[in-house]
C-alpha cells in the first residue's frame, strides 16, 4: 500500500497540474486572444503570452499522458485490455492538444507577416488555422470523455477510489461526452450548457486530485482479478 499511495499522490498532483494548467493556459490566456475580432493583431501584440499559454497546454498534455502511465501497472492487473485501452486514448488526446496547441504558436508567426505585408492570404490562413484549433479541441474532448468513462468504470470495480466520487465521474463524463456529440454534430447548445456539461467533470477531477493526495487509494481495494485474487493460504488478496 505504501507504493500504491506513492503513486496517487503523484496521480493527485497530476490531475491538480492538468487542470490548473489547461484552464490559465487556454480559458484565461488564449482563448479570450483568439476569439478577438482582430485576433492577429492581439497576437501580435501579446505573442509572449500566446506562447505561454500555448506551453501550459502541452504541459496539461504531459500530465494526463503522467497519469495513465503511473495508472496502467495497477489498472491492468483487473483490466489489461480496457487499461491498455485507456493508455492509447491518452495518447490520443496528447496527439489533439499538440495539434491545437500548435495553432497559436504558428500564428504569433502569422500575425508578424500580417503586420509588415498584411492581405486577405494571412487572414484566410489565420481562419484555417483557428478551425484546425476547434476541430482538434472537438476531437480531444470526445476522446477524453470515452477515456474517462474507462478510467472511472475501472476505478469502481477496483474500489481504488470511494464509489460516490467514481459515479460523479461517470456522470461527468457522459455528460461531456454529450455535449461533445452535440456540437460535433452541429446542434449549438449555448455556451451556459458547454459550462454546464463541464463543470462537474470539472470539479470531480480537482476534488480527486486533492482526496488522492490527502487520502491516497482505499485500504480496501481489490485491484486483481477476483478469481485470481486468492494468496497460499486461501485468503483474499486486497492489495
Amino acid at each position: 500500500m505504501n507504493d500504491l499511495n506513492k503513486t496517487a499522490r503523484t496521480v493527485g498532483a497530476l490531475f491538480l497540474i492538468s487542470n490548473a494548467t489547461f484552464l490559465i493556459g487556454a480559458m484565461v490566456i488564449l482563448e479570450p486572444i483568439l476569439n478577438a475580432q482582430d485576433y492577429l493583431l492581439q497576437v501580435s501584440a501579446n505573442s509572449t503570452q500566446v506562447i505561454l499559454g500555448a506551453l501550459l497546454e502541452l504541459i496539461n498534455g504531459v500530465a494526463y499522458i503522467g497519469i495513465a502511465v503511473l495508472m496502467f501497472p495497477i489498472l491492468r492487473q483487473r483490466f489489461e485490455s480496457m487499461a491498455l485501452g485507456y493508455v492509447a486514448f491518452r495518447i490520443i488526446e496528447f496527439i489533439t492538444q499538440l495539434a491545437a496547441s500548435l495553432v497559436p504558436l504558428i500564428l504569433v508567426t502569422l500575425s508578424e507577416d500580417f503586420l509588415s505585408a498584411g492581405g486577405p492570404v494571412n487572414q484566410a490562413v489565420g481562419e484555417l488555422l483557428l478551425a484546425t484549433r476547434y476541430w482538434s479541441f472537438e476531437t480531444l474532448t470526445l476522446v477524453f470523455s470515452l477515456s474517462a468513462l474507462m478510467f472511472y468504470y475501472m476505478l469502481y470495480q477496483t474500489r481504488l477510489i470511494p464509489r460516490f466520487l467514481s459515479l460523479w465521474g461517470l456522470i461527468g463524463s457522459a455528460l461531456v461526452l454529450t455535449n461533445a456529440l452535440f456540437e460535433i454534430f452541429g446542434v449549438d447548445l449555448g455556451a451556459g450548457v458547454g459550462l454546464a456539461t463541464g463543470l462537474p467533470m470539472l470539479l470531480n477531477e480537482l476534488f480527486l486530485g486533492v482526496w488522492l493526495i490527502v487520502k491516497g487509494f482505499s485500504p480496501d481495494a481489490i485491484i486483481y482479478d477476483p478469481a485470481e485474487a486468492v494468496d497460499s493460504q486461501g485468503q483474499l488478496r486486497t492489495s
